[in-house]
């Protein structure tokens, strides 16, 4: 028995070609095996591939699971964004929607149409687990060719996020950032020991105009050396950012924007919106944009 799969390539957290986080979507993927489901990620090569099944509960609308090119992981950011940006322009109900994925239930919005579309991704508040000790540190600093001085001292090196964990690096400048040499063999053996999937080297004197961050994210560990824009690791930053009082907030909410990508030639930009009740963190909402590149059919 043959079955015909839809797969789209999509550029996400950027409106221009080429640029911003790619990522892969396959709709009606409904009665694809795990193997298969890898080997065709393994196959578009992209950092992560979205695979869209009906809601299979009550307490949501859609169901996604996401594979990189080696395993599978509990959410990603930038191929949610990309998928919900396929959806409402095949013709998915408006308003919001509940995602279901391994690492749990994500709200989605929609927000303008055609080339302005914006794609918001809400989600709980992601705890922030422990700082690393003097010797972990050291360890991770060498791996990224990193010294002591050039980290901000107002971010302590410290593992954020419950299934999808990143440790957020806070450098002193742009300069840091460019000057990057990641040791990936180090930084994979590092990532058992630590707990952390991921490493987000961000700065708060970015170069890139309305930008509050810049960044570089590395998750050798997940089979991506470097990830050009990551949505779920902004989000993780929010909350980091927002424990350690480095964002202005208006009443309830806090918003900032990041870039990143620079320095692979796939600058892209995340939005993050915070929601606080009762003066403590509830929600995050990373919202982005995102462009078409190729859509295709399979027959398997």
């Amino acid at each position: 028995m043959t079955r015909k799969i839809q797969i789209h390539q999509v550029d996400a957290f950027t409106r221009q070609r080429f640029t911003g986080n790619p990522a892969g979507v396959v709709l009606n993927a409904e009665g694809l095996e795990d193997a298969e489901m890898l080997a065709i990620a393994r196959e578009l090569n992209n950092a992560d591939t979205a695979f869209i099944l009906s809601a299979d509960g009550s307490d949501h609308d859609v169901r996604a699971r996401f594979f990189t090119p080696r395993t599978e992981v509990g959410f990603v950011g930038h191929a949610t964004v990309a998928a919900h940006y396929v959806l409402s322009r095949a013709g998915a109900p408006t308003g919001r929607q509940r995602q279901k994925s391994k690492a749990g239930i994500v709200e989605i919005e929609i927000h303008g149409s055609d080339a302005d579309r914006r794609i918001a991704v809400r989600q709980s508040c992601p705890p922030l687990a422990r700082e690393l000790n003097d010797r972990e540190r050291l360890a991770v600093l060498d791996s990224l060719a990193l010294a002591s001085d050039d980290l901000d001292v107002r971010c302590p090196l410290r593992i954020v996020g419950a299934s999808s964990t990143r440790l957020m690096v806070g450098v002193r400048g742009a300069e840091q950032l460019r000057q990057l040499k990641p040791d990936f063999a180090r930084l994979t053996t590092l990532s058992a020991q630590l707990g952390a999937a991921g490493y987000f080297v961000f700065t708060l004197a970015p170069q890139v105009r309305g930008c509050l961050t810049e960044s570089r994210m590395f998750c050798p560990a997940l089979g991506i050396p470097e990830d050009p824009v990551s949505g779920n690791a902004h989000g993780l930053l929010g909350a980091y950012l927002a424990h350690y009082e480095l964002l202005r907030r208006d009443g309830q909410r806090a918003a900032f924007s990041g870039a990143q990508g620079h320095y692979v030639s796939r600058p892209g930009r995340v939005d993050v919106e915070l929601e606080f009740r009762d003066g403590a963190l509830d929600a995050v909402w990373i919202i982005g944009q995102a462009v078409s590149i190729f859509e295709t059919e399979l027959t398997l």
